[in-house]
């Protein structure tokens, strides 16, 4: 029987801000890690994305640090004592947040440091004195070096999605990191997987530590219903509006492969109708905190990110997510559903297969253990035609940046005068379609004229002889002369 917070005998500050956030039955992450972290012991955790440990990890520390509490203003009284390192920014602000909800009720202070954005209101929020310092290593070793963090009173660290940290390429830092720390403290380490390299982190860096494993590596969550829908690449906006539609789903994370094709699938969406935004590593700091913020207030309907929103976000009740490009990385498959279906609620993940992606399926397939159904999607009758909010017809661009609607029907988007097919500017198959030439090309070896220079007088017999016998066709009469 699963366990309530309720039967923690959590500080009274702690157990009202987690009245206060809703909490009442425990996850088995935080079940099986809450009382073992309360006693001082170093944990090697493993689970799978969604599974609370943030409140799993966070809660012990701070009853713990709350047997120290400071009341005083001073910074010296508010040493660092816990630090919460992360691999990227957007779980580091996360995860800030949540300890900051958590601690509301204390005179504990913590605060977040991280990269993309100006040291200075960082460097401030640390000189104040915290308690609990979460941050990612490199910005991290940044103020470390400008002395304004000092890490020689640290009781407990945390190293949370340890497996993308050396993913990433985190080692270097994370060694330099724990060098700084007293070597009397308490290490707990949470990670997806239990890989070589993370046990060779653990046998390095961890005393004797409690090993917590709530789901086997790589299990995708029981709550998620998975679904691998046949779409080629010209199909898949399509079947999204499809699923959604059918579904009657308001929200969701779509996940693709590349930046440039994140930010022109999110411009392509917003001009169907959809209120969408775009997370991907050429946003600004400030503009993929703002995205994420107009996610979760629910001002936008559908999220389009590559993997670096894959890991860690926690935005509750999100119904669905979509695989709108199978993902190079077999386990990157399992951290993009896992955004969906997270703690005990149900969700959908779909991933569209196109004719090229049997490979990238083979992969998942091996990685879950278990057959994967290609599906067939029904369509509605008519095909989802891209409009304004005042129903005005959506004009789609052939090229980026274009300056005037290059068709009036979606069955000649694109279609260039005289039959030509400019070269396409990128190979993002939703922005490029092939262009469709006049039935006259399609004969072998045919290649387009060159169009004659436009000119204010009429040209005269010869050149209109020349250009229709390059077309084929009769050529025009000799203009008579009625003088």
């Amino acid at each position: 029987m699963t366990s309530s917070f309720s039967n923690l005998s959590l500080a009274e500050p702690l157990a009202r801000a987690v009245a206060e956030m809703g909490y009442e039955s425990m996850t088995p992450i935080q079940e099986q890690a809450i009382p073992v972290v309360l006693t001082g012991q170093d944990v090697m955790g493993a689970a799978q994305t969604g599974t609370g440990k943030t409140a799993a990890f966070s809660l012990p520390l701070l009853q713990r640090l709350l047997k120290h509490e400071s009341s005083s203003t001073s910074p010296a009284r508010h040493p660092v004592r816990a630090l919460v390192l992360l691999p990227t920014r957007e779980l580091a602000d996360q995860v800030a947040q949540q300890v900051a909800l958590y601690a509301k009720y204390t005179k504990l202070r913590s605060t977040v440091v991280f990269g993309g954005m100006d040291m200075k209101p960082q460097t401030l929020e640390l000189k104040k004195g915290v308690e609990i310092l979460v941050a990612t290593p490199g910005r991290l070793l940044d103020h470390i070096e400008a002395k304004n963090a000092v890490l020689n009173q640290v009781e407990y660290v945390v190293l949370d999605e340890a497996d993308r940290m050396l993913d990433i390429g985190f080692l270097p830092d994370l060694q330099r990191i724990l060098s700084y720390l007293p070597k009397q403290r308490t290490t707990l380490l949470f990670s997806a997987t239990f890989s070589p390299e993370i046990k060779r982190l653990a046998g390095s860096y961890l005393q004797n530590p409690v090993t917590i494993e709530v789901a086997r590596p790589n299990e995708t969550a029981s709550t998620v219903e998975q679904h691998f829908y046949s779409a080629g690449d010209d199909d898949k906006r399509r079947a999204i509006h499809q699923v959604l539609k059918s579904r009657g789903i308001k929200q969701a994370f779509i996940f693709v492969n590349s930046k440039l094709g994140c930010a022109r699938l999110a411009r392509s969406l917003e001009r169907e109708g959809l209120k969408t935004t775009a997370l991907h590593g050429d946003k600004s700091q400030d503009e993929r905190l703002k995205a994420l913020e107009a996610f979760k207030s629910g001002e936008v309907d559908l999220l389009v990110c590559t993997d670096v929103a894959a890991r860690g976000l926690d935005i509750k009740d999100v119904p669905a997510v979509f695989n709108f490009d199978v993902p190079f990385n077999a386990e990157d498959y399992v951290h993009r559903i896992g955004r969906t279906g997270r703690a005990g609620a149900s969700g959908l993940a779909v991933t569209l297969v196109s004719g090229s992606d049997t490979r990238l399926v083979a992969d998942i397939e091996k990685l879950l253990k278990t057959k994967i159904e290609i599906e067939a999607i029904e369509y509605d009758n008519e095909r989802p035609q891209g409009r304004f909010n005042d129903g005005r017809r959506v004009w789609h661009e052939a090229e980026e940046g274009a300056s005037a609607p290059r068709a009036t029907h979606p069955e000649r988007a694109g279609r260039s005068r005289g039959g030509f097919r400019p070269a396409p500017v990128s190979r993002d198959p939703f922005f490029d379609k092939p262009y469709e030439a006049p039935a006259e090309s399609q004969a072998p070896g045919w290649e387009a004229p060159a169009r004659p220079a436009r000119s204010s007088s009429s040209p005269n017999i010869k050149q209109r002889r020349m250009v229709a016998a390059l077309f084929k066709s009769p050529p025009a009469p000799e203009p008579v002369n009625e003088s």
